[in-house]
């Protein structure tokens, strides 16, 4: 078994998070689906990319939840595996919160972490 076929189906997004999302589309008239990568940098040496974009790359991994496509790149995906993005609600923030299972560390800002 290859690497990528071991973790092809691996990301996932709760409910809430999909909720959030497509509103986010409709508000922003955005046509498309979301972007969730890892870039070098951020406090904890790497950091979240999350973004809307108007269509997928040839190399991307696509995955279908409720109408919203999530696009991840080939290199992102195996910092990702195993990764749950959820959207969270308190009295003091509200955001969107990555539950990744490959981050060894991160920092109080919740968008930069080590693996």
């Amino acid at each position: 078994m290859n690497t990528l076929t071991a973790i092809e189906s691996v990301i996932d997004v709760t409910p809430k998070a999909i909720q959030k999302i497509k509103q986010a589309f409709e508000k922003q008239g955005v046509k498309g689906g979301l972007r969730l990568g890892v870039l070098g940098g951020g406090c904890s040496g790497l950091s979240y990319q999350f973004k809307f974009d108007t269509r997928p790359r040839a190399t991307d991994k696509v995955f279908h939840f409720d109408g919203v496509e999530v696009w991840v790149d080939p290199k992102s995906l195996l910092y990702l595996n195993g990764m749950v993005l959820d959207y969270k609600e308190s009295l003091m923030q509200s955001g969107f919160e990555f539950e990744n299972p490959n981050a060894k560390k991160s920092c109080g800002c919740g968008t930069s972490f080590t693996a």
